[in-house]
Order: structure tokens, then sequence, then C-alpha cells
């Protein structure tokens, strides 16, 4: 039994963090997991006192019977590596096994925008009219991520730096760990030209230095994630996609899986080996491996059936009763 206060542990968080961010990971969110975790341990046995590692983070694990399984996943993924980077210095010390926390397959399908739902919104935030931010900028922001299926994040922390019209290119750098190329058709350069003008006359109008972001506010200033979400989701609900109050309805991040789902159906009606495409797509949206694609498969009745259409097919070719 490994026995531990939260003094230690806070130790041991400091040193980890330190050594993901010396690896190139910003690790914030990890590092307010761990910051919970350690507050558990705090609230069970004080400061100084010791408690069993392993049943405080049974406990934490289960403190909110109402949450999804994944979320329950990645926090204990990111125990999981603290006890693995515990380890080094005490190889007694406990490291809880992959199946060994309650975790079960999450069941969540994210809202699907439909195509026509899509060209809606472009056309909706094309003659949005805000104090803080210009149509074109957030028609440019639902552009970017609808037709790269970046993550909103990505896409707020864009620069000009980042953006080769010439080669039709995005440089997303340090996403998940990694920096990665994300081409663009010419449709969309051509709408970037169109928000290239309009940023240069945003910082000659309030005469603001260059913040190097891609996309701006009015004020000149960049426009950062949480102004992002909110421009959306405020465009969600005045559209009629999302309810007027409430976490419900689609989220700023449906653009991202509308892309990757809608990127499936057409392959789908092309009759392209979808299992050989799926690393393609998987590495072009950043996953960290293809099994974080394959669940796009699943999203939609029309793609379940298209899938199944296939299956029979083949079954039907091959001379086989299904």
């Amino acid at each position: 039994m490994t026995l531990i206060s939260a003094a230690e542990l806070a130790e041991d968080i400091a040193h980890f963090v330190a050594f993901k961010r010396a690896m190139g990971h910003s690790y914030r969110r990890s590092e307010l997991t761990l910051k919970s975790f350690q507050r558990a341990v705090e609230q069970r046995a004080g400061l100084y006192g010791k408690v069993p590692f392993e049943a405080v983070l049974h406990e934490w694990l289960l403190r909110n019977p109402h949450r999804q399984p994944v979320s329950v996943g990645l926090e204990f993924g990111v125990i999981r590596q603290l006890c693995l980077y515990r380890r080094r210095r005490d190889p007694a010390s406990f490291v809880p096994e992959q199946a060994w926390a309650p975790i079960k397959e999450s069941i969540f399908l994210p809202y699907i925008f439909t195509y026509d739902e899509v060209v809606h919104l472009i056309a909706a935030a094309s003659v949005h009219d805000a104090r803080n931010l210009a149509a074109g900028m957030l028609r440019m922001l639902l552009l970017i991520l609808y037709c790269t299926g970046l993550r909103l994040g990505e896409a707020t922390r864009l620069q000009l730096a980042d953006v080769d019209l010439e080669q039709q290119c995005f440089l997303v750098r340090q996403s998940k760990g990694k920096t990665r190329i994300v081409p663009f058709l010419d449709d969309l350069a051509r709408e970037l030209g169109d928000c290239l003008l309009l940023r240069q006359r945003i910082l000659e109008t309030t005469a603001t230095d260059d913040p190097g972001a891609l996309l701006l506010r009015n004020t000149g200033q960049a426009l950062l994630v949480k102004a992002a979400s909110e421009a959306i989701r405020r465009l969600l609900r005045r559209e009629g996609l999302k309810p007027a109050n409430g976490r419900t309805g689609p989220r700023p991040y449906e653009f991202r899986h509308a892309f990757a789902v809608h990127r499936l159906t057409a392959w789908y009606h092309e009759g392209v080996d979808i299992h050989a495409r799926l690393p393609w797509l998987s590495a072009y949206m950043g996953h960290v491996d293809v099994l974080g694609t394959q669940v796009y498969l699943r999203a939609t009745p029309e793609l379940m059936d298209l899938a199944s259409q296939r299956f029979a097919r083949h079954w039907y070719h091959s001379g086989k009763t299904p």
C-alpha cells in the first residue's frame, strides 16, 4: 500500500509538470486535474497526514456519478502518468493498471450539423452585428473550423506567420504536444485573403499595435478562445439551433465534428476504402491515434446506414450470407 501526504504529492506534481513543460507541453489543463486530486488528498488527511493513494484516487474518480466516462478516463490517464513518473524514484510506489479504474466506453454522440445548417450559420455570421467582433471575423472563424476541422483553440491561436496562402496551409503549433501542417483549398484561401484586408482595416482604425494573431476583435486585440466560444454560442442561440439558456444543444466544437463526419460521408459516397483513409484523417485532425477518429464512424444514422449498405454489398459479392 502506498501512503502519501498532500505536501509530498504537491512536490511530486510540481516536478512532474516541470518535466512535461520541459518536453514542450503546455500541460495547463492536466495541471488543473492534478491540483484537484491534490486537494482531495489534503481534504482527507490535512497537509502532512498520510492516506492510501489507491483509496483516495478511487473515491476522487467516482466523486460525481453523472460525469461522462470519457472525462473520467482522461483524468485517470493524467494521474497514471504522474504515478509512472513517481515510480522512477520509488519502484514500489502505486501505479494503477489501465483496467483498474471503473471506466466504461463513452456513449456520447456529438451534434452533427447538416450541410444546410452549416451554410445557414456561415450566412448568418456574415451579417453578424456586434460591438466586439466584426461579421467578417466571425465568418472567417466558422469557415476555418468547418473547412479544416481545427479545434477552436487552434483556430484562435493562429498567427499571421502560421498562414501560408501560397502553399495553402496552416502551421498549427504545439497542439496536444504536436505541431502539424494543415492544408486547405482555394475557396478558403480566397476567404483568408478577404480576412487579411479586414484585419488591416481594423488595425488602421484602432491604431493598435499588431498582436500578430490572424483573428482580431474590433479593438484590434487578438480574438481569444473564450470570446470566440461565446460569439459562436450566441449565434447558435439566435439562429434557433441552441436553447436560449443552459448547456444543451450544439457547441462551438461541433464544427470540428461536422468536418470529420461530412468528410467520411463523402468518402463513403465516393466508394473510398474508409479504413485505409482513417489514418489520413486522424493525422490531419491532430488526433493522438486513429481510435480518436473511429468514433465518427457511428456519429450519424446516415453514416451507419452507408456502412451497413457497404457491408451487405461485400457479403453479397463474396457469395456469403450474413
